[in-house]
């Protein structure tokens, strides 16, 4: 299966990475907006640039300040500052600009993190806290958690704003689970891996007017990149791997995905010129 495609950027409809590091790419600051100019070459128009700390949050925040379609959210991995729980108020004061469109990461990851992890889950039930106090919809990060992920989106009631299952790399069933509570399935360039026939399996079935496509750059680059740092161009990759996979047209991927993004997380479409 060939991801590259050979419709021109500028005959497609704008894409949207609806998840990168920005502040994590290159080793300076220039090094990260070279990449942005490579995403814009390849058809990206918008990119959500994500936090994982609030350390790192003022670089996120740069980005977004000086690009209208760069986009930022506020969060803390649920790998970062292990133990500590981060107040609703410490999470929404940060959060309230307008140039934050969504709050996270944010989740449960029994991967990386062990034994009592009841820090985690208080941390993650005070970001869906913050994102229903401030009506801005959540980017959730899980990993081996799938489970107590739902179940706390659940007693949160995280339906009542949404957002996104980034890098999603579960079954259906969980899938189907997220959706019912008005959260998109992201695809990253895992989907696009020799292994990853599950997760393919799953990329088949979903409804596309549910997906989104992602880098997660630096990390996770898709084939044909696979084993490089990754950067938002390549979110192309994984789109035209969809298209190829589900049978459908790469301009349906292209515009349905962007559209999906806009009508979860608001923003402006992305006008080349």
């Amino acid at each position: 299966m060939t991801q590259a495609a050979s419709t021109s950027p500028d005959a497609l409809p704008p894409l949207v990475d609806s998840h990168c590091h920005l502040p994590l790419l290159g080793d300076d600051a220039a090094g990260a907006w070279a990449a942005v100019g490579r995403a814009r070459a390849a058809g990206v128009g918008t990119l959500l640039c994500v936090a994982v700390d609030f350390e790192g949050l003022p670089a996120v925040l740069e980005f977004a300040t000086a690009d209208p379609h760069i986009h930022a959210t506020v969060g803390v991995h649920p790998n970062s500052h292990p133990g500590v729980v981060f107040a609703v108020d410490e999470i929404a004061e940060r959060a309230e600009q307008a140039r934050v469109l969504a709050i996270g990461e944010t989740g449960l990851d029994y991967f990386r993190s062990e034994g009592d992890l009841d820090w985690q889950h208080a941390r993650f039930r005070n970001h869906i806290r913050a994102a229903r106090e401030l009506g801005k919809p959540l980017v959730i990060h899980s990993r081996d958690a799938r489970a107590d992920t739902i179940k706390v989106l659940r007693e949160e009631k995280a339906d009542d704003v949404g957002g996104v299952m980034h890098c999603f790399v579960d079954d259906y069933e969980t899938a189907l689970a997220a959706m019912d509570l008005g959260f998109l399935i992201s695809l990253s360039g895992i989907v696009t891996f020799r292994t990853a026939t599950e997760l393919q399996a799953v990329a088949r079935r979903l409804p596309l007017d549910s997906l989104l496509v992602e880098t997660d750059s630096p990390y996770l680059a898709p084939v044909p990149r696979r084993g490089k740092p990754n950067e938002p161009a390549y979110v192309c990759h994984v789109a035209s791997f969809l298209a190829e996979l589900r049978e459908e047209s790469l301009e349906r991927i292209h515009a349905t995905t962007t559209a999906n993004f806009h009508r979860c997380f608001g923003g402006e479409p992305y006008r080349s010129g």
